[in-house]
């Protein structure tokens, strides 16, 4: 083919060189091995346990490496698929510590031999297919939220999750953790996506963030119907069962979607029997009740919220102010649990529009105040925390959430779903959320503090997407990298890193 242009000239080269382009993404093969990754999803996740070919571990390991890589649809596996050195590497770790037992369990395996290092896009749906249970949607209602129960395998994702969670701990031993309940809208086109409140078809995953180890703990995947706080104290106590053993104290940040007094309750009445009275701060609905309370505040009650900059204190043009409310659905009874609610209030600097004044909607609640109008905010809480301080905690929950799910469905394959199927999404951002809290402890625990902040496409441009050359070599397998190349250092520390982490306890 004649190829014009700039002086140069594509060719292919027929002999094997085991060249690859992604001679960082070892790494990470490196840090699930000592994790015991594939140990945990075989204990857990058993679709493939009785079933000839593929093994769940080797199913899962490969959709999380897709992620990683860059991948964002099943088809993408091709490039893994296509990159010669990577696939010579990854054929020999698959069978690295296994003893000849086990390397013979997985050789009858196949009725042929294995030619492929990544399972094909048929596989893959093949694989996915076993978590969606047709039976759940024979029990939708017609109208209204509903959440799928999830089948035995897809039931095993979370103990994974959890067991991820626990090897973050075993390097960071934060007795306390912060959970951060928040939900996130992944629009899709197929046929069976739901209409959200956003009124475009989608989903509407609810996700559990821990803070101070910056990663999902617990994840549900839901129609894009189903409101967010829809069974949110089921989700949080689901979650409160995967903190590790060490962890010892809980405190729970929520949007308005939290405010539910059966969720409030069960955390300030000690209802959990491990971690006992647990702290929360969470938005509250700003109601004509809540607001006839705030416009009672008086004028010297409100003080000034400031934030840091540059090394001195600067006004924000926001106030907070304590409130004395107690909501209806609590006032009835003197032995019902006791909260604490604030109210922020900022100037609305914007002028009305003349005639305009009672069709425009803002949104945001607004209260009319002497002379301005307010943008209004309300929480509740059962923390004795200086207002100021507690408010700008809470708010400290909004920016890495929100992080978080661009990193997801960006970032990450969640943002694409591959079917119609329920269950086979449900298993596919499953495996995100994998993907996602791996390269969260490889950030945090391998490559450094400098790196906690980075996003993938810079982890992808300095660490996973190196040009190297695999070669064997008396019995040993070498990725060759250029000495040269600014990140080939990196990748030398981060393995020693990896050797020095924490392994999980096995049995």
């Amino acid at each position: 083919m004649t190829q014009t242009g700039l002086p140069f000239q594509y060719e292919v080269y027929e002999k094997e060189t085991g060249q690859t382009s992604l001679a960082g993404l070892p790494l990470y093969l490196d840090l699930m091995n000592r994790m015991g990754l594939d140990r945990i999803i075989s204990a857990n996740i058993k679709a493939r346990e009785k079933s000839q070919g593929w093994t769940d571990s080797e199913m899962i390991h490969s959709l999380i490496l897709l992620n990683l890589a860059g991948g964002d649809c099943v088809s993408d596996l091709q490039v893994l698929e296509g990159d010669e050195g990577f696939r010579r590497l990854l054929n020999r770790v698959r069978l690295h510590g296994l003893k000849r037992k086990e390397r013979r369990a997985l050789e009858v395996r196949w009725r042929k031999e294995r030619k492929r290092s990544t399972p094909s896009e048929s596989a893959v749906f093949r694989y996915l297919s076993c978590f969606h249970d047709s039976e759940q949607e024979n029990l939708r209602p017609e109208s209204g939220a509903f959440i799928p129960a999830a089948n035995e395998y897809l039931q095993g994702f979370r103990q994974v999750c959890g067991a991820m969670a626990g090897f973050a701990f075993g390097q960071n031993h934060e007795k306390t953790a912060t959970l951060d309940m928040d939900a996130t809208l992944v629009e899709s086109r197929k046929e069976t996506a739901r209409y959200c409140y956003k009124m475009f078809p989608g989903y509407q995953p609810f996700n559990v963030w821990w803070s101070e180890q910056e990663i999902i703990l617990h994840t549900e995947f839901r129609d894009g119907n189903v409101p967010a706080g829809y069974e949110q104290l089921r989700i949080l106590k689901e979650a409160l069962e995967l903190l590790p053993e060490g962890v010892e104290k809980v405190r729970v940040r929520s949007d308005t979607a939290g405010y539910q007094h059966e969720l409030l309750k069960y955390c300030e009445m000690k209802e959990n029997e491990r971690f006992g009275r647990i702290e929360f701060a969470i938005g509250c609905d700003v109601t004509p009740a809540f607001k006839k309370a705030v416009l009672e505040v008086s004028e010297e009650d409100w003080h000034t919220i400031y934030k840091e900059k540059d090394g001195r204190l600067v006004d924000t043009g926001r106030q907070w102010a304590e409130v004395c409310f107690v909501p209806n659905a609590i006032g009835h009874s003197k032995k019902g649990a006791q909260y604490r609610y604030l109210a922020t209030r900022e100037v609305i600097r914007q002028r009305r529009l003349p005639g305009l004044e009672d069709t425009i909607s803002l949104p945001f609640p607004v209260i009319e105040m002497e002379k301005d109008r307010y943008k209004v905010h309300g929480f509740v809480t059962n923390m004795d925390w200086n207002g100021e301080v507690l408010i700008d905690w809470l708010y400290q929950r909004c920016g890495k959430s929100e992080e978080a799910h661009a990193v997801m469905k960006d970032d990450l394959a969640g943002g694409k779903l591959p079917s119609g199927d329920f269950g086979e999404n449900a298993a596919w951002w499953w495996i995100m959320i994998l993907a996602f809290n791996l390269n969260a402890i490889m950030k945090q625990q391998v490559l450094g503090k400098e790196w906690a902040r980075k996003r993938m496409k810079a982890i992808r441009y300095h660490v996973i997407g190196l040009a190297g050359r695999v070669v064997k070599r008396s019995r040993s397998l070498f990725v060759q990298l250029s000495g040269d190349h600014p990140s080939t250092g990196l990748l030398f520390r981060a393995r020693e890193k990896i050797g020095s982490l924490v392994a999980l306890p096995t049995g």
